[in-house]
Protein backbone atom coordinates (compact mmCIF):
# COMPACT_ATOMS: atom_id res chain seq x y z
CA UNK A 1 0.00 0.00 0.00
CA UNK A 2 1.44 3.03 -1.42
CA UNK A 3 -1.47 5.43 -1.20
CA UNK A 4 -4.44 6.55 1.14
CA UNK A 5 -7.19 9.09 0.26
CA UNK A 6 -9.37 10.18 3.42
CA UNK A 7 -12.09 12.04 2.66
CA UNK A 8 -13.37 14.31 5.66
CA UNK A 9 -11.13 16.39 7.60
CA UNK A 10 -12.72 16.41 10.50
CA UNK A 11 -12.12 14.11 14.15
CA UNK A 12 -12.29 10.41 12.34
CA UNK A 13 -10.59 11.67 8.88
CA UNK A 14 -7.56 13.35 10.73
CA UNK A 15 -7.71 10.47 13.47
CA UNK A 16 -7.35 7.80 11.15
CA UNK A 17 -4.31 9.60 9.39
CA UNK A 18 -2.77 10.40 12.84
CA UNK A 19 -3.42 6.71 13.46
CA UNK A 20 -2.00 5.32 10.09
CA UNK A 21 1.18 7.25 10.39
CA UNK A 22 1.76 6.22 14.29
CA UNK A 23 1.40 2.85 12.73
CA UNK A 24 4.54 3.31 10.18
CA UNK A 25 2.35 4.19 7.37
CA UNK A 26 5.18 6.44 4.92
CA UNK A 27 3.21 6.40 1.76
CA UNK A 28 0.80 9.37 0.19
CA UNK A 29 -1.57 10.20 2.62
CA UNK A 30 -4.23 12.59 1.14
CA UNK A 31 -6.91 14.20 3.16
CA UNK A 32 -10.11 15.70 1.19
CA UNK A 33 -11.87 18.60 3.31
CA UNK A 34 -14.79 20.16 2.23
CA UNK A 35 -14.74 22.58 4.75
CA UNK A 36 -12.03 25.51 4.32
CA UNK A 37 -10.58 25.20 7.44
CA UNK A 38 -8.04 22.97 8.95
CA UNK A 39 -9.49 20.25 11.27
CA UNK A 40 -10.96 21.74 14.08
CA UNK A 41 -13.04 20.06 17.32
CA UNK A 42 -17.04 20.27 16.94
CA UNK A 43 -18.22 19.77 20.61
CA UNK A 44 -17.05 23.48 21.58
CA UNK A 45 -19.02 24.72 18.93
CA UNK A 46 -22.50 24.40 21.11
CA UNK A 47 -20.53 25.16 24.24
CA UNK A 48 -17.40 27.38 24.79
CA UNK A 49 -17.22 28.83 21.55
CA UNK A 50 -20.75 29.72 21.01
CA UNK A 51 -20.51 31.16 24.31
CA UNK A 52 -17.46 32.92 23.93
CA UNK A 53 -15.58 31.05 26.62
CA UNK A 54 -13.21 29.96 23.91
CA UNK A 55 -11.54 30.79 20.41
CA UNK A 56 -11.12 29.02 17.72
CA UNK A 57 -7.63 28.55 17.64
CA UNK A 58 -8.26 26.49 20.33
CA UNK A 59 -10.61 24.19 18.50
CA UNK A 60 -7.48 23.08 16.55
CA UNK A 61 -6.66 19.26 16.31
CA UNK A 62 -3.66 18.96 15.10
CA UNK A 63 -1.46 19.71 17.77
CA UNK A 64 1.31 22.22 17.95
CA UNK A 65 4.61 20.73 15.61
CA UNK A 66 2.90 18.21 14.25
CA UNK A 67 3.70 17.34 11.12
CA UNK A 68 1.96 14.00 9.74
CA UNK A 69 3.38 14.70 5.57
CA UNK A 70 -0.24 15.22 4.42
CA UNK A 71 -1.09 16.17 1.06
CA UNK A 72 -4.27 17.98 1.93
CA UNK A 73 -7.33 19.45 -0.42
CA UNK A 74 -9.14 22.32 1.56
CA UNK A 75 -12.87 23.60 0.62
CA UNK A 76 -13.43 20.88 -2.11
CA UNK A 77 -16.28 17.86 -2.22
CA UNK A 78 -15.73 14.48 -2.90
CA UNK A 79 -18.67 13.83 -5.78
CA UNK A 80 -17.92 10.49 -6.62
CA UNK A 81 -16.36 7.29 -6.23
CA UNK A 82 -15.40 4.81 -9.14
CA UNK A 83 -14.92 1.37 -7.54
CA UNK A 84 -12.79 -0.21 -10.11
CA UNK A 85 -9.79 1.48 -9.41
CA UNK A 86 -10.60 3.57 -5.90
CA UNK A 87 -10.81 6.86 -7.95
CA UNK A 88 -12.14 9.90 -5.70
CA UNK A 89 -13.65 12.54 -8.07
CA UNK A 90 -13.03 15.39 -6.88
CA UNK A 91 -15.69 19.01 -7.53
CA UNK A 92 -12.52 20.37 -9.05
CA UNK A 93 -12.06 18.20 -11.58
CA UNK A 94 -9.16 16.35 -10.03
CA UNK A 95 -9.65 12.43 -10.14
CA UNK A 96 -7.26 10.87 -7.52
CA UNK A 97 -6.47 7.00 -8.01
CA UNK A 98 -5.19 5.22 -4.00
CA UNK A 99 -4.86 2.07 -2.86
CA UNK A 100 -7.21 2.21 -0.34
CA UNK A 101 -9.99 5.13 0.64
CA UNK A 102 -11.26 5.75 4.11
CA UNK A 103 -14.99 7.70 3.80
CA UNK A 104 -14.86 9.69 6.52
CA UNK A 105 -17.70 12.24 5.45
CA UNK A 106 -19.60 12.59 8.25
CA UNK A 107 -23.00 13.70 8.51
CA UNK A 108 -25.26 17.22 7.36
CA UNK A 109 -27.77 19.09 9.60
CA UNK A 110 -30.93 18.00 8.78
CA UNK A 111 -32.99 21.44 7.87
CA UNK A 112 -36.45 23.30 8.09
CA UNK A 113 -37.76 23.59 4.38
CA UNK A 114 -39.56 26.93 6.05
CA UNK A 115 -36.06 28.43 7.36
CA UNK A 116 -34.73 28.06 3.60
CA UNK A 117 -33.46 31.57 2.82
CA UNK A 118 -34.51 33.47 6.00
CA UNK A 119 -32.26 35.44 8.26
CA UNK A 120 -32.28 34.58 11.49
CA UNK A 121 -32.59 30.96 11.09
CA UNK A 122 -29.54 28.80 12.00
CA UNK A 123 -28.07 24.93 11.87
CA UNK A 124 -25.48 24.44 13.72
CA UNK A 125 -23.30 21.63 12.53
CA UNK A 126 -19.54 23.65 10.97
CA UNK A 127 -17.72 26.19 12.72
CA UNK A 128 -19.21 28.76 9.71
CA UNK A 129 -22.22 27.38 11.43
CA UNK A 130 -21.15 28.86 15.23
CA UNK A 131 -19.81 31.67 13.82
CA UNK A 132 -23.27 33.24 12.15
CA UNK A 133 -25.28 32.33 15.26
CA UNK A 134 -22.72 33.58 17.73
CA UNK A 135 -23.45 36.78 15.49
CA UNK A 136 -26.64 36.50 16.00
CA UNK A 137 -27.03 36.04 19.73
CA UNK A 138 -24.98 38.97 20.83
CA UNK A 139 -26.86 41.26 18.70
CA UNK A 140 -28.78 42.85 21.18
CA UNK A 141 -31.07 41.12 23.08
CA UNK A 142 -32.76 38.50 20.86
CA UNK A 143 -35.53 35.84 21.49
CA UNK A 144 -34.19 32.19 20.72
CA UNK A 145 -36.43 29.18 19.71
CA UNK A 146 -34.44 26.39 19.74
CA UNK A 147 -36.34 23.62 17.42
CA UNK A 148 -35.25 19.87 19.06
CA UNK A 149 -34.46 19.06 22.49
CA UNK A 150 -31.66 16.06 21.75
CA UNK A 151 -28.18 16.64 23.03
CA UNK A 152 -27.50 19.67 20.26
CA UNK A 153 -30.18 21.72 20.48
CA UNK A 154 -30.08 21.43 24.77
CA UNK A 155 -26.61 22.50 24.49
CA UNK A 156 -27.41 25.58 22.56
CA UNK A 157 -30.11 26.39 24.79
CA UNK A 158 -27.72 25.87 27.56
CA UNK A 159 -25.57 28.59 26.22
CA UNK A 160 -27.74 31.07 24.79
CA UNK A 161 -29.62 31.24 28.68
CA UNK A 162 -25.96 31.28 29.83
CA UNK A 163 -25.80 34.84 27.67
CA UNK A 164 -28.64 35.93 29.23
CA UNK A 165 -31.55 35.19 26.26
CA UNK A 166 -34.96 34.09 26.89
CA UNK A 167 -35.29 31.03 25.47
CA UNK A 168 -37.59 28.65 24.38
CA UNK A 169 -36.87 24.77 23.10
CA UNK A 170 -39.51 23.22 20.96
CA UNK A 171 -39.85 19.50 21.03
CA UNK A 172 -41.70 17.20 18.99
CA UNK A 173 -41.68 14.08 21.15
CA UNK A 174 -44.24 13.99 24.30
CA UNK A 175 -40.99 13.73 26.17
CA UNK A 176 -37.54 14.35 25.55
CA UNK A 177 -34.75 11.80 24.80
CA UNK A 178 -37.59 9.12 25.41
CA UNK A 179 -36.30 7.34 22.22
CA UNK A 180 -32.70 6.65 23.63
CA UNK A 181 -33.37 6.63 27.68
CA UNK A 182 -36.84 5.79 28.29
CA UNK A 183 -39.53 8.15 29.55
CA UNK A 184 -38.71 8.47 33.35
CA UNK A 185 -35.09 9.56 32.71
CA UNK A 186 -36.08 11.66 29.57
CA UNK A 187 -38.63 13.52 31.55
CA UNK A 188 -35.78 13.90 34.76
CA UNK A 189 -33.22 15.41 32.35
CA UNK A 190 -35.47 17.45 30.79
CA UNK A 191 -36.13 19.58 33.76
CA UNK A 192 -32.49 20.71 33.84
CA UNK A 193 -34.41 23.24 31.12
CA UNK A 194 -37.00 24.61 32.99
CA UNK A 195 -35.01 24.86 36.86
CA UNK A 196 -32.74 26.92 35.00
CA UNK A 197 -35.72 29.04 33.31
CA UNK A 198 -35.44 28.07 29.85
CA UNK A 199 -39.28 27.23 28.60
CA UNK A 200 -39.78 24.14 27.24
CA UNK A 201 -42.95 23.26 24.69
CA UNK A 202 -43.55 19.40 23.86
CA UNK A 203 -45.34 17.27 22.19
CA UNK A 204 -45.77 19.50 18.96
CA UNK A 205 -44.18 20.18 16.09
CA UNK A 206 -43.17 23.22 14.03
CA UNK A 207 -45.90 23.58 10.94
CA UNK A 208 -43.56 26.67 9.69
CA UNK A 209 -42.25 30.20 10.35
CA UNK A 210 -43.13 33.42 9.87
CA UNK A 211 -41.06 36.13 8.76
CA UNK A 212 -40.61 40.42 8.16
CA UNK A 213 -38.60 41.77 5.76
CA UNK A 214 -36.60 38.66 4.87
CA UNK A 215 -35.91 37.69 8.64
CA UNK A 216 -37.69 35.25 10.97
CA UNK A 217 -39.63 36.87 13.32
CA UNK A 218 -42.17 33.96 14.96
CA UNK A 219 -41.96 29.79 14.92
CA UNK A 220 -45.50 28.71 14.10
CA UNK A 221 -46.22 25.54 15.69
CA UNK A 222 -48.89 22.41 14.85
CA UNK A 223 -51.40 23.47 16.97
CA UNK A 224 -51.29 27.22 15.70
CA UNK A 225 -49.93 29.11 18.13
CA UNK A 226 -47.27 31.40 17.04
CA UNK A 227 -43.55 31.96 19.36
CA UNK A 228 -41.94 35.44 19.01
CA UNK A 229 -38.43 34.59 17.79
CA UNK A 230 -35.50 36.84 16.28
CA UNK A 231 -33.27 33.54 16.23
CA UNK A 232 -34.56 29.72 15.42
CA UNK A 233 -31.99 27.43 15.93
CA UNK A 234 -32.75 23.77 14.43
CA UNK A 235 -31.42 20.86 16.25
CA UNK A 236 -33.35 17.84 14.28
CA UNK A 237 -30.57 15.29 13.77
CA UNK A 238 -28.14 14.64 10.83
CA UNK A 239 -28.48 13.06 7.80
CA UNK A 240 -25.14 10.90 6.45
CA UNK A 241 -23.28 12.80 3.86
CA UNK A 242 -23.60 9.74 1.49
CA UNK A 243 -24.59 11.09 -1.61
CA UNK A 244 -21.18 10.79 -3.56
CA UNK A 245 -21.56 7.35 -3.22
CA UNK A 246 -24.40 6.46 -5.02
CA UNK A 247 -23.72 3.77 -7.70
CA UNK A 248 -19.89 3.17 -6.07
CA UNK A 249 -21.06 -0.36 -4.96
CA UNK A 250 -20.99 0.65 -1.61
CA UNK A 251 -23.70 -0.29 0.51
CA UNK A 252 -25.66 2.70 2.09
CA UNK A 253 -28.52 2.59 4.77
CA UNK A 254 -28.71 5.30 7.12
CA UNK A 255 -24.43 5.15 6.66
CA UNK A 256 -21.94 3.40 5.06
CA UNK A 257 -22.90 0.12 5.99
CA UNK A 258 -19.52 -2.03 6.98
CA UNK A 259 -17.85 -4.55 9.19
CA UNK A 260 -16.55 -4.59 12.57
CA UNK A 261 -12.96 -3.56 10.64
CA UNK A 262 -14.60 -0.55 9.02
CA UNK A 263 -14.56 -2.93 5.19
CA UNK A 264 -17.15 -1.55 3.00
CA UNK A 265 -18.37 -4.19 0.45
CA UNK A 266 -15.76 -2.71 -1.95
CA UNK A 267 -12.15 -4.02 -1.68
CA UNK A 268 -10.37 -1.08 -0.18
CA UNK A 269 -12.91 1.57 1.00
CA UNK A 270 -13.29 1.83 4.71
CA UNK A 271 -15.58 3.95 6.62
CA UNK A 272 -15.56 5.81 9.91
CA UNK A 273 -16.92 7.97 12.25
CA UNK A 274 -20.54 9.53 12.14
CA UNK A 275 -21.14 8.17 8.43
CA UNK A 276 -20.44 4.98 9.52
CA UNK A 277 -22.53 2.00 9.96
CA UNK A 278 -20.77 -0.58 11.53
CA UNK A 279 -20.79 -3.77 13.51
CA UNK A 280 -19.90 -2.85 16.97
CA UNK A 281 -17.81 -5.40 18.73
CA UNK A 282 -20.09 -5.07 21.87
CA UNK A 283 -23.20 -4.64 20.67
CA UNK A 284 -22.65 -7.68 17.51
CA UNK A 285 -25.03 -5.28 16.12
CA UNK A 286 -24.55 -2.39 13.12
CA UNK A 287 -24.59 0.84 14.58
CA UNK A 288 -24.08 4.01 13.42
CA UNK A 289 -22.92 6.65 16.63
CA UNK A 290 -22.45 9.97 16.37
CA UNK A 291 -20.13 10.03 19.16
CA UNK A 292 -16.83 12.07 19.61
CA UNK A 293 -14.95 8.13 21.30
CA UNK A 294 -16.58 6.51 18.33
CA UNK A 295 -14.72 8.67 15.82
CA UNK A 296 -11.86 8.28 17.35
CA UNK A 297 -11.92 4.11 18.09
CA UNK A 298 -12.85 3.04 14.56
CA UNK A 299 -10.11 5.48 13.14
CA UNK A 300 -8.02 2.85 14.93
CA UNK A 301 -9.48 0.00 14.21
CA UNK A 302 -9.51 1.57 10.39
CA UNK A 303 -5.73 2.20 10.39
CA UNK A 304 -4.99 -1.26 12.00
CA UNK A 305 -7.23 -2.88 9.02
CA UNK A 306 -5.28 -1.33 6.38
CA UNK A 307 -1.77 -2.16 8.38
CA UNK A 308 -3.04 -5.36 8.06
CA UNK A 309 -2.65 -6.13 11.92
CA UNK A 310 -4.89 -8.00 13.87
CA UNK A 311 -4.95 -5.56 16.86
CA UNK A 312 -7.36 -3.44 17.22
CA UNK A 313 -9.67 -6.29 15.60
CA UNK A 314 -12.65 -3.77 16.63
CA UNK A 315 -14.22 -1.71 18.80
CA UNK A 316 -15.30 -3.57 21.96
CA UNK A 317 -15.90 -0.92 24.50
CA UNK A 318 -19.66 0.36 25.39
CA UNK A 319 -20.87 3.08 23.01
CA UNK A 320 -20.17 6.05 24.89
CA UNK A 321 -21.79 9.86 24.78
CA UNK A 322 -21.42 12.79 27.28
CA UNK A 323 -23.37 16.16 27.39
CA UNK A 324 -22.39 19.22 29.07
CA UNK A 325 -25.93 21.56 29.77
CA UNK A 326 -26.55 24.37 32.46
CA UNK A 327 -23.25 23.47 34.14
CA UNK A 328 -24.42 19.67 34.66
CA UNK A 329 -22.55 16.54 32.44
CA UNK A 330 -24.72 14.08 31.43
CA UNK A 331 -22.54 11.02 30.64
CA UNK A 332 -24.09 7.40 29.09
CA UNK A 333 -22.31 4.20 28.23
CA UNK A 334 -23.82 1.41 27.06
CA UNK A 335 -27.15 0.56 25.14
CA UNK A 336 -30.80 1.10 26.86
CA UNK A 337 -32.82 -1.69 26.03
CA UNK A 338 -36.19 -0.40 24.89
CA UNK A 339 -39.30 -0.88 27.45
CA UNK A 340 -36.39 -1.66 30.25
CA UNK A 341 -36.85 0.58 33.58
CA UNK A 342 -34.04 2.66 34.91
CA UNK A 343 -32.86 1.24 38.20
CA UNK A 344 -31.84 4.68 40.48
CA UNK A 345 -28.69 3.34 42.14
CA UNK A 346 -27.57 7.38 43.44
CA UNK A 347 -29.73 10.41 44.35
CA UNK A 348 -33.13 10.18 43.02
CA UNK A 349 -35.25 11.43 39.69
CA UNK A 350 -36.98 14.08 41.34
CA UNK A 351 -33.63 15.64 42.04
CA UNK A 352 -29.58 15.79 40.83
CA UNK A 353 -27.72 14.57 40.77
CA UNK A 354 -28.66 10.97 39.71
CA UNK A 355 -27.51 7.98 38.17
CA UNK A 356 -29.29 5.02 36.96
CA UNK A 357 -28.31 1.50 35.42
CA UNK A 358 -30.35 -0.64 32.85
CA UNK A 359 -30.40 -4.42 33.02
CA UNK A 360 -31.22 -7.05 30.75
CA UNK A 361 -30.93 -10.78 32.25
CA UNK A 362 -30.00 -9.47 35.26
CA UNK A 363 -26.55 -7.91 33.96
CA UNK A 364 -26.20 -4.10 33.53
CA UNK A 365 -26.14 -2.87 29.87
CA UNK A 366 -26.45 0.63 30.31
CA UNK A 367 -25.47 3.58 32.36
CA UNK A 368 -26.43 7.50 33.18
CA UNK A 369 -24.95 9.89 35.18
CA UNK A 370 -26.30 13.37 35.49
CA UNK A 371 -23.71 15.52 37.54
CA UNK A 372 -21.76 12.13 38.82
CA UNK A 373 -19.07 11.53 36.90
CA UNK A 374 -17.06 9.82 39.96
CA UNK A 375 -20.04 7.09 39.76
CA UNK A 376 -20.40 6.99 36.70
CA UNK A 377 -16.89 6.01 35.88
CA UNK A 378 -17.83 2.71 38.13
CA UNK A 379 -20.93 2.22 36.36
CA UNK A 380 -19.43 2.33 32.96
CA UNK A 381 -16.60 -0.55 34.12
CA UNK A 382 -19.42 -2.77 35.27
CA UNK A 383 -21.07 -3.14 32.13
CA UNK A 384 -21.59 -6.36 29.63
CA UNK A 385 -22.67 -6.49 26.24
CA UNK A 386 -26.25 -7.66 26.20
CA UNK A 387 -26.89 -11.06 24.86
CA UNK A 388 -28.15 -11.33 21.34
CA UNK A 389 -31.29 -13.43 20.85
CA UNK A 390 -30.38 -16.67 18.93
Amino acid sequence: MSSVTVVGSSLAGLSTARALRAGGYDGRLLLVGEEDHAPYDRPPLSKALLAGEAQEDDLALLEDGEDLALDVRRGVRAVRLDPADRAVVLGTGERVVSDAVVVATGAHARRLAAGEGLAGVHLLRTLDDARALRADLVAGSPRVVVVGAGFIGSEVASTARGLGLDVTVVEALAVPLAGSLGPQVGAAVARLHEDHGTRLLTGDGVAGLRADGGRVCAVVLADGRELPADVVVVGVGVVPATDWLHGSGVELRDGVVCDARCRTAVPGVLAVGDVARAVHGWTGTHLRLEHWTSAVEQAQVAAATLLGRDAPAAVTAPPYVWSDQYGTRLQLAGRVPPGAAPEVVEGSLAERPFAAVWRADGAPVAALAVGLPRTFGRLRRTLRPPVLAG
